[in-house]
């Protein structure tokens, strides 16, 4: 599954907000959202899918946890862009700047 796939979902970028700080279980997860056990699942198989959580079994229970390293790809993408927008807002404050001054 593709890590830019996987974030492209809010539900799925909350998830992984939810399981950043701490493992949990997909029924301490599910107050968090207004949708079904099922529907949760299926965004954690989409998530495991793309190696952004890990999963563990303790008994009948499964827990979830962030793996973040899948995420280096999309850093070190978007990190190539940052300077091009760093430098378009720097214009563009001193475009807004000069505005002011007429």
């Amino acid at each position: 599954m593709d890590v830019y796939h996987a974030i492209a979902d809010g539900s799925r970028r909350r998830l992984l907000e939810l399981l950043s700080g701490q493992e949990r279980s997909v029924q301490e997860l599910m107050p968090h959202f207004d949708v079904t056990i099922g529907a949760v699942s299926q965004h954690l198989q989409i998530l495991l899918a793309s190696g952004l959580v890990a999963r563990r079994r303790q008994g009948q229970f499964r827990f979830y946890r962030a793996s973040p390293q899948a995420l280096k790809e999309v850093y070190e993408w978007t990190e190539q862009y940052r300077q091009f927008w760093e430098t378009r807002l720097d214009r563009l404050g001193e475009y807004l700047d000069r505005s002011d001054e007429v």
